[in-house]
């Protein structure tokens, strides 16, 4: 019935089709990441030493992701529990954050809100620039403690689902793409078989040739000056 009719009629239908088969089969990138909600996680084991914060978050960008952000509870106990069953993580772990000298206030450096957080009751300096969050998987809160450090003993990285979903759309809308060419084509195909005429068609060809054209006219104008 739809391609009878038209082929932008199946182009929204298939769309929706292979978005929700392509986001219903995401997965992390490999065993070694851990999938929790709509996030994979990862916990890096190399010890390395850092000159900036900089150095840290470029552990986590070069394997696709940012440094850790924790947006509610249930995320913040899942990260201390796989930290203790699965990662063996240092006591300390830093958190993807900085402090916003503009605006006075920390930020995930992943640009996600800051919806949640679990500070420690600890008074803040009077100067909170160079000022990281860390936290303390013994008790699950978060310290606040100077960035100036010389190395690491591990790196938490989070990647988001919306970077694995682009790819995904990228995916999808190519296939959509070839499918919806290859049903234009069909239809193209069928219509030019049966005799349908299109605008592309050629124009109806008279039943004269050029010399009978030319005839019939000099006897028109023979006629005229008989007249």
């Amino acid at each position: 019935f739809f391609l009878s009719h038209s082929p932008l009629l199946v182009f929204p239908l298939l769309l929706a089709y292979v978005t929700v088969f392509l986001f219903s089969h995401l997965d992390c990138p490999s065993s070694a990441w851990v999938r929790f909600q709509d996030s994979c996680y990862i916990f890096l084991e190399e010890a390395i030493q850092v000159e900036s914060l900089e150095d840290v978050r470029n552990q986590c960008t070069d394997h696709g992701a940012d440094m850790v952000s924790i947006h509610n509870e249930e995320e913040n106990a899942f990260i201390l529990d796989t930290l203790k069953k699965q990662w063996k993580g240092p006591d300390d772990i830093l958190l993807g954050m900085f402090f916003d000298t503009d605006d006075a206030s920390f930020k995930w450096f992943d640009k996600s809100n800051m919806t949640f957080d679990k500070w420690t009751d600890q008074e803040d300096g009077e100067d909170l620039v160079d000022t990281c969050a860390f936290l303390h998987t013994k008790t699950g809160e978060w310290k606040k403690e100077n960035c100036e450090l010389s190395s690491m003993e591990g790196t938490l990285c989070k990647a988001a689902n919306n970077h694995i979903l682009i790819s995904a759309l990228v995916i999808a809308s190519t296939v959509i793409l070839t499918v919806l060419g290859a049903i234009v084509w069909f239809l193209y195909k069928r219509n030019s078989d049966s005799g349908f005429t299109t605008v592309f068609s050629a124009a109806p060809q008279s039943p004269y040739n050029d010399d009978c054209v030319l005839v019939v006219a000099e006897e028109n104008e023979y006629a005229v000056q008989f007249d």
